[in-house]
């Protein structure tokens, strides 16, 4: 029996986080549904504090996913990543990274792009032919890019 899983990241500003993570691999930031949150609300499920504007759109505070837009429908997607809320900021080196892959793109040029855009250059490694640049994203998150 196989198991699915998501990729948690835990993060100060989960919406803005998931909007950087969304435009950089070119997935889609899962709606989230305004009608059924006001529901939990109007029922004494949640509490108005529980929830924010983000982008215009009621939302749940505390989390925001992504996926692949064209896993937005599917009922258990494949690859998700959920970004929530945690009460402490990030300290030390992450023990779990992912590796973005370019297929094809140069990752100078792309370095450069995810640079203007907030993330931070660590370092370059190699191993034999293959080369890497590892980056942290806004919140100071490591991945890899190759």
């Amino acid at each position: 029996m196989g198991l699915n899983i998501q990729i948690v990241i835990d993060c100060t500003r989960p919406h803005e986080l998931a909007d950087w993570w969304a435009e950089t691999l070119g997935w889609s930031v899962e709606p989230q549904d305004a009608a059924f949150i006001r529901s939990m609300i109007e029922q004494g499920f949640a509490t108005e504090d529980q929830t924010m504007t983000h982008r215009g759109n009621l939302v749940w505070r505390e989390g925001c996913a992504i996926r692949p837009t064209e896993e937005l429908e599917a009922k258990a997607p494949e690859r998700r990543l959920l970004f929530q809320t945690a009460p402490e900021a990030k300290t030390v080196k992450n023990r779990v990274h992912w590796d973005i892959n370019l297929a094809g793109r140069d990752k100078d040029e792309v370095r450069r792009e995810l640079e203007a855009r907030g993330a931070t250059f660590l370092w370059t490694a190699s191993q034999g032919p293959h080369s890497w640049h590892t980056m942290a994203d806004p919140e100071g998150n490591e991945f890899c890019i190759s």
